[in-house]
């Protein structure tokens, strides 16, 4: 019975997990999100992921696939808000404020969670949150410096499939032939979108940047789904983003612009770290807890079309055939590589 058990909790997590996304990840079930924190659930919601019919009662149809809906416009948008403020602050700069403002944001939740983390939790999410936070978000405020930002949306949509080649190689669970499919698909996508140009100029560091950024994630989820679970999947969000706040501080104050930064750069950086790195989270979380992680791992999809959008219709950035089509393929893998899981859902 409890080997039953365990095991189910195992396959919600980590459908949960490959959900995505500022990964988290976004949003953060994962914890955190992707894009991101990517979440991972606490028993809470791990309960609610395999039973979400039942809280599915008394909310009107057109809910969830709204709330889905701006869940993916929002963070499609981080891209934006990183373009917009990455060079005025500079990549360093700029994720210590969408840390430590994601941090305060979310602070309630590991406030009233405190107890359980002792000095030994804190250390391991420190280390990480390094890999699952840190580092990919400096790597994509990078990119953000010097490619559109659909360069970045389009390359974060690796998450899921990321995710599942570390597991595969590291933990020794199955890859199968749909998401070894799906894996090609997406590293051909990552290579004609790293061969594009824009303007004239190559896109390639940006492209390679996201993709790396994209990895940490996959390396991220895997680490929260084994070694941080059991804990509330909030306060858990919360402290990565404290914990990384408190990593980059130094680097950040060192890197610190010394001329005046716009106030569309700061309004930019206040909305990627409370609106993409806060709020969404608890959207991501309300969502997963309704209706489950395979529905809402649906936002993967919208993510790289808002991110494109948003810097079209706003910064005027064009959409070339080649991100065209490396999203296309990208998207298509990750299509393929969650069909098994998708059904496995439906006959729960």
């Amino acid at each position: 019975m409890k080997s039953s058990a365990r095991g189910r909790k195992d396959r919600v997590a980590g459908e949960a997990a490959a959900c995505h996304g500022e990964r988290g990840c976004n949003g953060e079930l994962k914890v955190y999100m992707s894009t991101n924190l990517t979440p991972a659930p606490a028993p809470a919601a791990v309960a609610a992921a395999a039973a979400p019919a039942a809280n599915v009662a008394g909310v009107a149809p057109w809910r969830t696939p709204l709330e889905l809906t701006v869940l993916g416009a929002i963070w499609g948008g981080s891209f934006l808000f990183m373009r917009v403020a990455a060079a005025d602050f500079g990549p360093l700069p700029l994720v210590e404020a969408r840390l430590a403002l994601g941090a305060l944001t979310l602070l309630p939740l590991l406030w009233a969670a405190r107890a359980q983390f002792s000095v030994a939790l804190w250390l391991r999410i420190a280390g990480i949150a390094a890999i699952n936070s840190v580092i990919p978000f400096a790597l994509f405020a990078w990119g953000a410096e010097r490619a559109p930002a659909g360069i970045g949306a389009i390359s974060n949509a690796m998450t899921v499939m990321f995710t599942a080649l570390v597991a595969f190689l590291f933990y020794g669970e199955q890859i199968g032939p749909r998401r070894l499919i799906g894996l090609v698909a997406g590293f051909v996508g990552v290579a004609i979108l790293a061969s594009g140009r824009i303007a004239g100029a190559s896109v390639w560091p940006a492209a390679l940047a996201g993709t790396a950024a994209a990895l940490l994630y996959g390396i991220g989820i895997n680490l929260v789904r084994r070694y941080l679970t059991g804990y509330p999947a909030g306060a858990v969000a919360a402290a990565n983003l404290v914990s990384g706040s408190v990593l980059l501080a130094p680097l950040a104050i060192y890197t610190w612009p010394h001329h005046a930064i716009a106030a569309a750069s700061w309004v930019s950086a206040v909305l990627l770290g409370v609106l993409c790195t806060g709020i969404a989270f608890v959207f991501y979380y309300r969502l997963i807890a309704r209706v489950g992680a395979p529905r809402t791992s649906t936002v993967t999809y919208l993510i790289p079309l808002f991110g494109v959008i948003w810097a079209w219709l706003i910064l005027g950035e064009p959409l070339t055939l080649s991100m065209g089509l490396a999203g296309a393929l990208i998207l298509a893998g990750v299509a393929i590589s969650q069909q098994r899981e998708a059904r496995r859902a439906a006959k729960r």
